[in-house]
């Protein structure tokens, strides 16, 4: 198990090979396919998202306000991040990201883009966004609720360890090309 935490560097990053299990502390932005077609376009952030050398997360979260009004975060779920790959290999370049959370994972663009500046995608648990919640212990702010609605909306968390899988690395492995490969194999064997 590797534990990642600031600063997220290239050379933290380019050490993770696919099927390493990571645990995160530390700030990460959501991030859907409202912000990702906005970036895309041109579309500037606030100052206070660092995204550039952080962690974007493909996550619509459930937050409510508690009885003193502060936000929490009750399910946070990864959401499917193949809906963002027209976008995502811009918005590593462009942020030098080094880290991108999701399920499902993503398709060549995106591979390429990882490889060429140092990102890996995390492959988080799927069915367990109550289980992810447990591991933001603040949401420190809620970034474009008015033009995107909540979930669309950039939430920033502090997280601690946050569970994830490599499935993606800046090696220029995807653990999904090989089982998608696997499975052609396999299946060739029955036509």
């Amino acid at each position: 198990m590797t534990k990642l935490s600031p600063p997220f560097t290239e050379a933290k990053i380019r050490a993770l090979n696919c099927g390493d299990e990571v645990t995160i502390t530390g700030t990460l932005f959501t991030g859907r396919d409202a912000v990702h077609k906005y970036l895309h376009e041109g579309g500037k952030l606030p100052d206070e998202v660092k995204l550039r050398e952080g962690i974007l997360y493909h996550c619509g979260p459930v937050v409510i306000k508690d009885e003193q009004g502060h936000w929490k975060c009750v399910a946070a779920g990864p959401t499917t991040s193949i809906r963002e790959e027209p976008y995502e290999a811009q918005i590593i370049r462009d942020y030098a990201l080094r880290a991108v959370i999701g399920k499902g994972g993503m398709g060549d663009r995106t591979l390429t883009a990882c490889k060429d500046y140092g990102c890996v995608y995390l492959h988080a648990v799927g069915g367990a966004a109550q289980v992810l919640a447990e591991r933001i212990k603040r949401v420190r702010n809620v970034y474009m609720m008015d033009k995107f609605g909540a979930p669309e909306a950039i939430w920033e968390f502090e997280v601690e360890e946050f569970p994830a899988v490599v499935t993606i690395d800046a090696h220029g492995k995807s653990l999904h090309s090989d089982v998608f490969a696997a499975s052609e194999a396999e299946l060739a064997k029955y036509l």
